[in-house]
Order: structure tokens, then sequence, then C-alpha cells
């Protein structure tokens, strides 16, 4: 349990540009449009005191307050990302836009009189704690709201804590790394981020050219179109289940799903229980029994096919586990189809025309498997990631990108939702975002970095890969998941997630 602490917040200030930005209005790409990005990601970034033995840097640190030292950075950061400093909100069509005026970036100075020891560094600390170190300033305004706020706390220890809230609309996890590893380099004394950012976001505008009257959902039809009998419904504050569009290029079906009916699986505990969140740590020897598990498990089953000439990644053999263990802890109906969304980032994808290294907007596609409950929960389990492999596969070539992009311009213009009663979830892998090794405002790398939960996808429809607290070293080359789930599901997933590491076999052959 952690140590009760106290936290002396100052009044919120107002951060402009440093210097005179543009006065104008920008529009957004067809990704940014998808309302179901629309919401502040809450990210906590933790520092320790004086982690370098370096002596001219332990001086700084000693002697500079983070509070000032950020505040400073993230002016001279808007000079370069000044979209941020101004407001955003939906016009008369519906569609996103920003006006760029240099308002400013709310920005709260606090204090807590406690170690970060004493917290464990937010690796595995309550939400609930978490959460008191970021903020949110929800605007009224016609002119819209701000689409970025930031809060720095000062720890008794000498550490401090970032805590970043930005509009999804805006910037998806590789932009984000940018803007937060831009204001890290302005403030070690760059005069310019080392990446120029770019918005450019009609390269990413689609042209809705789907026929009329198909669902973007193709997914979920059967190969005859047999009547979909998913509920499709107009925008609305309370769904909390909706599918990714983008899927509907890269889907991967099994075979028993081609046979079947084409309906979702319901969940006898979805809402039934408050939301629980919790983080599992997956360390690098459960990962690799897991690799070695799925390939024997492949091999006895005589599978040598062109999709295993390629040794299963972590993120494959992690998601299908992951999905394997969610559908049993939902007591999912076995009857019916379950949806895995797997984020692909399209930056090194798209080659027609290729996007600027500087982009900052949300650049990616859903990569979509779809098994009935039945086979995935009794089925071999090497199957599941075979068939996450291949939906990967299935998204990389640039015309289906783009054909993906233009289905959902037409179901953002539909204004179309997909209730799939918690069988559809999505994974995302933060891991590549380096964020917690490379950015460094004069204390030395994060310690950690964790996202605090967000109401996407209704919560427990999202999961997110970390990469592993460095103040763990026995989590070295391992894998953190953020799981949401109702209170009822979580002792169930939790079971399946400690039974990594007792995997057993059975006469020369594993069963997972």
């Amino acid at each position: 349990m952690a140590t009760p602490f106290l936290i002396n917040r100052k009044d919120v200030v107002l951060v402009k540009p440093a210097e005179p930005t543009p006065s104008e209005i920008l529009s957004f790409s067809t990704i940014d449009n998808d309302p179901n990005l629309e919401l502040l990601c809450q990210t906590l970034y933790v520092y320790q005191a004086n982690p370098t033995s370096d002596s001219n840097a332990s001086s700084h640190a000693e002697s500079a307050d983070p509070v000032l030292v950020i505040k400073t950075a993230l002016s001279k950061a808007l000079v370069y990302y000044y979209p941020l400093a101004g407001k955003l909100k939906r016009n008369s069509d519906g569609r996103l836009e920003i006006t760029c005026n240099g308002d400013g970036v709310p920005y709260m100075e606090a204090t807590a009189d406690c170690a970060l020891s004493s917290l464990n560094y937010f690796d595995g600390t309550d939400v609930k704690i978490g959460q008191q170190f970021v903020f949110d300033w929800p605007s009224h305004s016609a002119a819209g709201y701000h689409p970025l706020v930031l809060q720095v706390t000062r720890f008794s220890c000498g550490g401090f804590t970032v805590g970043m809230g930005l509009s999804h609309s805006v910037c998806d996890g590789f932009g984000a790394a940018l803007f937060f590893r831009a204001m890290a380099e302005l403030a070690s004394g760059k005069e310019h981020p080392s990446v120029k950012p770019v918005w450019e976001r009609e390269i990413l505008v689609g042209k809705a050219n789907s026929p009329a009257g198909q669902y973007p959902f193709d997914f979920i039809s059967t190969e005859s179109n047999t009547e979909q009998k998913c509920k499709i419904m107009t925008e609305s504050k309370e769904d909390k289940n909706y599918v990714p569009p983008l899927s509907s290029l890269g889907e991967t079906k099994s075979k028993e799903y081609k046979n079947s009916v084409p309906t979702l699986s319901s969940s006898v505990t979805y809402e039934t229980d408050a939301i629980l969140h919790e983080c599992f740590n997956v360390d690098a020897e459960s990962i690799r029994t897991l690799k070695k598990r799925f390939a024997e498990e492949a091999a006895a089953h005589g599978d040598g096919g062109e999709s295993l000439t390629e040794a299963f990644t972590t993120v494959e053999v992690l998601a299908a586990y992951v999905w394997r263990s969610r559908i049993r802890a939902l007591k999912q109906n076995p009857d019916g189809n379950t949806i895995l969304c797997l984020a692909v980032g399209i930056r090194r994808l798209l080659t027609d025309p290729p996007l600027p290294a500087g982009y900052y907007g949300n650049a990616f596609i859903s990569a979509v498997a779809v098994s009935p409950c039945k086979s995935l929960d009794q089925g071999p389990i090497y199957k599941v990631a075979k068939m996450i492999k291949e939906s990967k596969k299935a998204v990389s070539r640039n015309d289906q990108i783009r054909r993906s992009i233009d289905t959902l311009e037409a179901f953002v213009r539909g204004n179309r939702k997909v209730d799939g009663g918690g069988a559809a979830f999505v994974v995302t892998d933060w891991r590549q975002l380096r964020l917690s090794e490379e950015v460094d405002f004069g204390w030395g790398s994060a310690v950690n970095m964790i996202p605090l939960p967000w109401e996407m996808f209704g919560y427990v429809d999202l999961y997110i890969f970390l990469p592993p607290c460095r103040s763990n070293p026995a989590m070295e080359g391992g894998v953190r998941v953020l799981v949401s789930l109702p209170g009822a599901a979580m002792a169930t997933f939790k079971e399946e997630m400690d039974a990594i590491k007792k995997l057993s076999s059975d006469n020369g052959i594993t069963h997972c």
C-alpha cells in the first residue's frame, strides 16, 4: 500500500509560444476525424533525482527546477508545434478544426510531500493515485477546447513527474513522442528540434468511395453475404462498444469463422460490474517460453505454412494469449464471434506519397483477426498468433492502406458505430515509441511511463503493451500489459496471465 501523501497544486497558467506564431485554421485527416479518437489521452512520465554520475549534469539537476525547465521548454516547443497552443472543435459539418491563435497550453505546478520510491515509481500503482498527477481543463466555449495540458509535480526526493494530457485527434503515440522529444531537446539547450514538425493532414484524407449502403465492416459478414447481425447505430456519447472502422481491409478469418453465423459474441460480465485497471508484468523468460511453445505446437500439428517461415513476434504471441484470456475472463458466448484489432503504424508503409518524417497526426490502421469464441478458447493457440501475423501482412501495401482510409472516410461521413458488446477489442504497442529511454530534460531518462486508462472504446476494449519500468531490473526485456476489465472478470484474467509461467508439457507436446 502506498504511503499517504498530500499534493499542493498552484493555479493553472497558460504557457504561450515563446515567439509569434501563424494565425490560421487547420483541418484534420480522415483518421484524426474518427470521433472515437476525440478524447484527452493522459500519460504520466516519472523522473528520478540525479540519476547520472556526470558532475556537470548532476549539478544542473540539483540547481534547476523541473517545473521551470519544462515550462520554458514547452514555450519554445510551441513555436514549432503552434497548433497545440490553439483551440480544437468540430465545425458545423462535423469535421474537426483547430484555431491557431497562440492562446497557450494550460500548465499546472504541483508539489507532493512524499518520495517517488514510496509510490514504487508508479509501477503497479493504483490508477486513482496516478490520476492525481494529471489534470483536465474542459472548456464550454464556442471557440473550442485546449488539445494539450501539462502538470509537473515535484517530489520530496528531488524527482518529478510530467503528466501530459493530449488530444488523440491531434496526435497518435508517435506524434506525441515527437513533441515530447522536441521539448526535451529544447530543454537541453538545442536551438531547434531535430525533427521539424509537419501538419499536412490532407495527405491522409480519404475519398469516401465505398458503395452506397455498404457497411465498412466487411469482416463481420460471411463469405455468402449473410445479413449482418451486428448493430450499426448513429453516434452516441453513451456508446462504449466501438470497433475501429479502419479494420475493414486488414481482416484475417479463422476457417471456423468462414462457415459460421456472423454474430458477435455477448458477455455476461461486460457491463455488470465496476471497471478495474491493472498492469501485468510479462518477463522476458515468459515471452521466450510462449514463443517456444507456440512454435512447438505448430510443429506438432504439422503446420509449416508460408506464414510460419517467419518466427512469431512478441506482439503476436502476447496478443494471441491476451485475446484468449480476455474471452475467458468475460465469459463470452462460445457460439459468437470475437474480433481483435491490432493498431499498425503506416509511417514506414505508406509510399505514394510518403509521410514526412515530422508528421505528428494519427497514422495507423487496424489489422483485424476474427474467430469464433469456441475455437479461440479450445483450439490450438498458435493458430491465433498465425492469424494475427497474416492480418498484419494484409494491411502492409500502399493500395490497401489507401482503400482502408477511403472506407473510414465513408464511415466518418455516415456517422456510424458498431455495438459489439465487448466482442471486439484493440491492442496497441507503445514499446517502439521509446518514450522512457530517449526523453531527457536534464535528469536522465524517465524511469517509468504509464498511460492512465482512457475512456476509449469503453475502457475494456483497449489493451496497451508497454515497456517495463526501469526501476525493476528483473523486467528487462519484458512487456507490461495494461488492462481494464469489469471486476467480475479481472480475477479470471489474472489467473490466465499467471499461468504463463506455469505452462506444462505432455509427452513432449506443449499446450498453452
